[in-house]
């Protein structure tokens, strides 16, 4: 698909790498360099990306109508500066909880403008017809990266000590900047539509495309419910696999890493399934598939069986997950006209880390009320029913350009 293509991948590819190394990195610093609780631990998980994905609201409209890849760069060197804070800090005897927060919240909304501007940059640069090529090898690639990256970042962490995995992160994201720049290319700077400055109004934009869009509606009910039902049921079931059925920490993460095997598998059959069945037939089935599987966690028992259950059931979840999310992803651009692809990703980015945010709070209270196996199972039993959220096929997919916004009120990923 190209040479830019081949760099922007490449990009993507090391700074995945990366981000899996540190995956829950902050959560180990606070707990083994810094003593904290269960409380603190879970507000610097909690907290850092809901108020940094509120605090990426306005970067959608102002990442629209800038040229992508510079926003991309800019967003990767954020990132390697912010994070690269942590080690130096730990190394001067000064790190804090407070520095870890500021640096998650940093990292969250930064995250938030590069992933609006490379889904942006992405339909721009890639065919409409290869479109679901180039979103099933990324999520190939995110689902290698998580095989070995949590692995290698424990023997890391354990060899090198605790701020090694961060500082590894953020020169991924050096890494990538450097290789969105090797990528080359000329990039139109796009026409500003409507006001010429800002306005509060214009922060609205991309749900406003969301809500009023037949397409993009039940996409976006769905992925919202889904996504956030079967994130609620992990800390219940980290808190029940290793406390009351007795799995030791490496047993847990086997059971989920092992399983990130079907990302592989299911990224790979994405492509030909809509080939084969046509794009909705694929999105209905894999988003009804996907959402059987995390009931069957609220019945998990002591010893190999237990273990093997939760590794049959995870690999069920993320083989459907890795069918739906290339093709609805590739369905989100199709149906979001050029000029407002970053403020429909941003919005939907930040609706999507919030609701999840809130919902994992609320299912810790739920879980402390009545067991972890009955949380997990309420998250179960609530995601069969997210299916219907995908209705019948509407919509078409946007043409390249849409009309001028109207002067009221307009939003993002």
């Amino acid at each position: 698909m190209g040479r830019q293509f081949g760099w922007l991948w490449a990009a993507y590819s090391v700074s995945a790498v990366g981000t899996y190394l540190a995956f829950d990195a902050f959560s180990v610093i606070a707990v083994v360099a810094l003593h904290a609780g269960p409380s603190q631990v879970a507000l610097l998980a909690a907290v850092g990306p809901a108020v940094g994905a509120v605090a990426a609201v306005p970067l959608g409209p102002w990442v629209e109508f800038r040229r992508k890849r510079p926003v991309m760069m800019a967003m990767d060197l954020v990132r390697f500066a912010a994070l690269l804070t942590v080690p130096a800090a730990y190394a001067l005897g000064g790190l804090g909880l407070g520095q870890l927060l500021a640096v998650s919240v940093i990292a969250a909304a930064a995250d938030i403008a590069f992933n609006a501007a490379s889904g942006a940059f992405m339909k721009s640069l890639v065919p409409a017809g290869r479109l679901l090529t180039a979103q099933a090898r990324f999520e190939s690639t995110n689902w290698t990266a998580l095989v070995l990256g949590p692995p290698l970042g424990g023997a890391a962490i354990g060899l090198f000590g605790p701020v090694t995995t961060v500082a590894a992160n953020a020169v991924s994201f050096l890494l990538s900047a450097l290789g969105i720049r090797a990528g080359g290319g000329g990039e139109p700077r796009p026409e500003r539509t409507g006001a010429e400055r800002l306005r509060a109004a214009d922060l609205l934009d991309g749900w406003r495309h969301i809500l009023t869009s037949p397409a993009l509606r039940p996409l976006f009910f769905n992925n919202l419910a889904a996504n956030a039902l079967i994130m609620v049921a992990m800390p219940p079931l980290a808190v029940l696999m290793l406390g009351p059925l007795g799995f030791a920490p490496w047993q847990y993460g086997l059971a989920f890493a092992a399983p990130c095997l079907g990302g592989l598998v299911g990224s790979r059959l994405a492509r030909p399934l809509v080939a084969r069945h046509g794009q909705h037939r694929v999105l209905r089935a894999a988003g009804a598939l996907r959402a059987v599987w995390p009931l069957g966690l609220a019945f998990v028992r002591p010893g190999l069986p237990g273990l093997l259950l939760v590794m049959v059931l995870e690999f069920g979840v993320i083989t459907c997950s890795a069918v739906y999310s290339p093709v609805y992803a590739t369905r989100r651009l199709e149906c979001t006209p050029d000029d407002r692809v970053a403020r429909t990703l941003t919005a939907w980015s930040v609706t999507g880390k919030a609701t999840t945010a809130a919902l994992t709070a609320l299912w810790g209270l739920l879980a402390t009320l009545t067991g972890p196996r009955t949380a997990i199972a309420v998250a179960g039993t609530l995601l069969l029913a997210t299916p219907l959220l995908l209705g019948r096929p509407t919509g078409r997919p946007s043409p390249a350009s849409a009309p001028p916004s109207p002067v009221a009120p307009p939003l993002s990923r």
